[in-house]
This record gives structure tokens, C-alpha cells and sequence, in this order.
């Protein structure tokens, strides 16, 4: 059993930059697609981006195309965010997930059988 465990998060000033890390242990991630989402106060948790299991080909949100960056290390068993140019607006909980189907990027909740415990961004104006 996969467990996942997020790590960066932390209060910045907007337009700062941050990157999130996402630990693997327990099994290989490296068949399997990787995912970020994001949850704000009072709000659904969102897709943010994802990575298939070679990382050469990527998705992402609209919101933050452009600005972040979604990222794997399979010898690490890791996967990373890179986030630039940071809003209020994304300042919520990150949860790394892993896709169940055959390593293909995967936008849905539904599509991810692992998640982490999440890591806190705040961004301030």
C-alpha cells in the first residue's frame, strides 16, 4: 500500500515563488500517474495538475497554466510542484494523489486510489 506525504507548504507573499515535494513509500509510483489537487477554505478540493508515469506529458488546471510547473523523480519515487507567481487566490491545502488507471494523466478525483495527508500554502496580498 502506497502511503504519500506532502511537503513545502508555508506562508509567502504573493508573487513569491514555492515548491511542493510528494514522498512515495511503500510501493514504486513509477507505472502510475501522478496528480496534484487543492482544497480552499469553504471550497471543493480542485485539480490543480497531473503527470503521467514518464513525466512527458502533463496537464493543468487553467488557473494556474502557466505559473506552475508539475514535475517526477521515479528514482526518488517523487513528485513535485513548482509554483510561480503565487495569488491570494491559491492559497489552500495541496494533496499529492496516484492514479489507479494505466499510468495516462487523470484530471478526476475519481481517477486517484492514494492521497496524501495535504501541505498548507498560504499566500498573502
Amino acid at each position: 500500500q502506497v502511503r504519500l506525504e506532502e511537503s513545502g507548504g508555508r506562508l509567502v507573499q504573493a508573487g513569491d515563488s514555492l515548491r511542493l515535494s510528494c514522498s512515495a513509500s511503500g510501493r514504486t509510483i513509477s507505472t502510475s500517474a501522478m496528480g496534484w489537487f487543492r482544497q480552499a477554505p469553504g471550497k471543493e478540493r480542485e485539480f490543480v495538475a497531473t503527470i503521467n508515469w514518464s513525466g512527458d506529458s502533463t496537464m493543468y488546471a487553467d488557473s494556474v497554466k502557466g505559473r506552475f510547473a508539475i514535475s517526477r523523480d521515479n528514482a526518488k519515487n517523487a513528485v513535485y510542484l513548482q509554483m510561480n507567481s503565487l495569488k491570494p487566490e491559491d492559497t489552500a491545502v495541496y494533496y499529492c494523489a496516484l492514479a489507479t488507471r494505466d499510468g495516462r494523466i487523470a484530471m478526476f478525483s475519481f481517477e486517484y486510489e492514494a492521497w496524501g495527508q495535504g501541505t498548507l500554502v498560504i499566500v498573502s496580498s
